[in-house]
């Protein structure tokens, strides 16, 4: 099995070269990294081990957000972190997508476009949700922009978890959603986000680069319960601190074409798709985000600055304490990884992964190689 650092390594100084004119600097950034992920180009450690005697190099991994290697057990850690703002009141998961004529448009320019997905999914569901019909309050969102398939393919879209249920200002009371069934109509949040991207791409002066007929065709929109929130929150998750794809669904790399494997979303099988190389790359580089752009944001009463408001609603509700780890057994700590961590302080430094029973000694720390 082959690791995305290994194809970089072998391929990627050839594809940059080829495709310079074309390769965004966050692109480049991001296949360096990787390429240098856990070499000595960013330090490491030097350990010993009395039992076998046997020296073992710990190298620095490049902590980049898109390399596999550094982001596997992120998610969980981020998914323990945000359960305390789930409230103790149904969710919805709603996932706003756009068409296909506009991702060439959303790809050339990421981060204006990206951010106008961001807060056209937001603004449209708080229109509707001021509909006492629906919510008749507030709503709050953690929102989280995904932009790949299954199988790698460009695909731009809003993930939204919502409470079901809103916050009025005017008599500061909590306002459950009206209809049991769902949150709001779902035809008419596609229109009303359909209209409020046209209107800011308009003023961003982007309208004249996309197809009419967009603008004329339904925009899918699909929105599901929920439950607690949890299990939906722990999906987010993965999205958020996972990258297009993992080195466990790379099965091959002959040094001209890359063989990976996905489930089909409809038939939920597993498929396995052969590509060249330069091709690999060029779907993996799509989902590269613009450097400081933020993809998970929180909205309305999820805010940072609102959150006195979270916790005035969470009394309202009489919100039971928040579960913690050792009460849920999908949060068991992850497995640890093959090479030995660094020792930080306060902890034992890690086994020997020979022997498994002496404790590593540090005998040298080793500095990164690169120019400061």
């Amino acid at each position: 099995m082959s690791a995305l650092a290994e194809i970089f390594r072998l391929h990627g100084p050839a594809y940059r070269q080829e495709f310079a004119a074309r390769l965004l600097p966050s692109q480049a950034a991001a296949m360096l990294d990787i390429e240098r992920c856990r070499t000595p180009y960013f330090g490491g450690h030097l350990w010993w081990c009395r039992r076998c005697e046997r020296t073992l190099y710990s190298y620095h991994s490049c902590g980049n957000r898109h390399c596999p290697g550094c982001q596997q057990d992120h998610g969980e850690r981020w998914w323990e972190s945000q359960r305390s703002l789930l409230l103790p009141c149904p969710h919805y998961l709603l996932t706003l997508t756009v068409p296909c004529e506009l991702r060439a448009l959303a790809y050339a320019h990421q981060k204006k476009v990206y951010h106008i997905l961001l807060r056209a999914a937001v603004e449209s569901l708080q229109q509707l949700a001021d509909d006492p019909r629906y919510v008749g309050g507030q709503i709050a969102a953690i929102a989280v922009l995904h932009t790949w398939t299954r199988a790698m393919l460009y695909h731009p879209h809003v993930h939204l978890l919502v409470p079901a249920g809103g916050w009025s200002e005017q008599s500061p009371h909590w306002v459950p959603a009206r209809n049991p069934a769902f949150l709001v109509p779902v035809r008419a949040l596609g229109a009303i986000f359909r209209a409020k991207v046209c209107d800011r791409l308009a003023k961003r002066a982007l309208l004249q680069r996309v197809p009419p007929s967009v603008w004329s065709k339904p925009w899918v929109v699909h929105c599901q319960h929920a439950g607690s929130g949890d299990r939906a929150l722990a999906y987010l998750a993965r999205y958020v601190f996972r990258v297009a794809i993992t080195n466990r669904r790379i099965e091959r790399f002959d040094g001209r074409e890359v063989t990976f494997r996905y489930r089909d979303n409809r038939t939920q099988q597993v498929r396995r798709v052969t590509v060249p190389v330069s091709e690999f790359t060029r779907r993996f580089l799509c989902h590269v985000l613009p450097r400081g752009f933020v993809k998970v944001r929180y909205y309305g009463f999820l805010s940072s600055r609102r959150r006195t408001e979270l916790d005035t609603i969470r009394a309202l509700l009489a919100a039971p304490s928040s579960p913690t780890a050792d009460s849920d057994p999908r949060a068991a700590p992850c497995p640890p990884d093959a090479t030995p961590p660094d020792s930080l302080p306060g902890r034992p430094p890690p086994r020997c992964p020979f022997c498994k029973v002496e404790r590593l000694e540090l005998v040298a720390i080793l500095h990164p190689v690169r120019a400061p």
